[in-house]
Formats: structure tokens, sequence, C-alpha cells
């Protein structure tokens, strides 16, 4: 369970990215979801940050670096927990992951040179809230091969500071002008 340790390091770490004045760069975003990372006790690659684009229409990922440059989530999308999350207007948890049915597309992709593509087994999927609008989602999983052992189930108390440091970084993003960090990116239906 996350502490509010979490909590002062994502909004120190935010409070710096917003002095500095510039937009977000890909190392920016690597620090801050090491940060959400370690008060969660996953890896960096099992945090996903997704930015609602300003129409409400579609999701893009901000991080992974890797799934930016892949496509986009439409708000539409029945089968996708973060879609849903937004059009709920609510988190949720989803501790057999890999039973609850959903596109697969993002979770075939290697995060990085080091770590291969490997299937969510458990998920946690927060609205990022500023002033009562939603601006993204927030989402942490466990990932592993079915039949491992990934770590523990997410609580209630873990949703509820993943909706903190969500808010959080709702509102550094919120206030960014819609940028594109990355090439321009493909919708997946």
């Amino acid at each position: 369970m996350p502490g509010m340790d979490v909590v002062l390091n994502v909004a120190k770490f935010v409070d710096e990215m917003r002095k500095a004045g510039t937009p977000p760069t890909g190392q920016d975003l690597n620090r801050l979801t090491m940060q959400v990372a370690k008060g969660f006790g996953v890896t960096r690659n099992e945090v996903a940050i997704l930015r609602l684009s300003p129409e409400s229409r579609v999701l893009t990922f901000l991080f992974p670096l890797r799934l930016a440059a892949i496509g986009s989530i439409p708000i539409t999308a029945i089968h996708s927990l973060a879609a849903k999350t937004i059009r709920d207007k609510r988190g949720d948890i989803v501790n057999n992951f890999a039973s609850y049915k959903h596109p697969t597309v993002f979770e075939s992709v290697s995060l990085s040179e080091e770590e291969s593509a490997a299937p969510i087994q458990k998920i946690m999927s927060s609205p990022m809230i500023v002033e009562g609008k939603i601006v993204g989602v927030i989402q942490i999983s466990r990932k592993g091969r079915t039949g491992r052992a990934v770590g523990p189930d997410f609580t209630q108390e873990d949703l509820t500071q993943l909706a903190t440091v969500g808010s959080i970084i709702g509102k550094y993003l919120s206030e960014l002008a819609p940028i594109s960090l990355l090439p321009k990116q493909t919708t997946i239906p």
C-alpha cells in the first residue's frame, strides 16, 4: 500500500517541472513515472498516463513513451478500461485483468530494450480530475506471465492514493497547451 510519500514526491516533482516553464520532455515523464512506480511498488513500465483530447473524444498516451508513438484510444471504445474510466467518471480496480475482456494491442508492445512485453494481470485506473473536469487517466498495473506471482491485489486505499496522484499530474497537464510530445499517432479502435 502506498503512503503519503508517493503523493508528496509526485507533488514535488510536478512543481519542479512547472517551474521549468517548458513542456515535459520524455526524460521528465520517465522521472515522474519513476516516482509514481516507486510509490506503488511497480516498475516504471507498469504506469500509464493518458491525456484526454481537448474535444474529449480520444485518450492519448503520454507514458509509456513507446505507446505514445503507437496510438490512442477513442473514449467510445467499449472494452477499454481507460475509456470506461472516462465514461464512468470514476476509478476501478481489476485484480483479474487477464480474464477481463479488453483490447490487447498495447500489451503486446515491448516497452523497453530490457523488458519484453507481458500481459497485464492486475490493474487500477483513475480519472485525473481537475476542478471537476476529467483531463486524463492514470493507471497502475502488475504485469507478468499467466500463473506467475505478480504482487498483491490492489485495494481501495491504493485507488484513493492513485486518484490523488492523478489529480496532481492532471492539474499540471491541464496547464499545458495541447502539445504533441511524440510524432503523430494513430487511433486504435
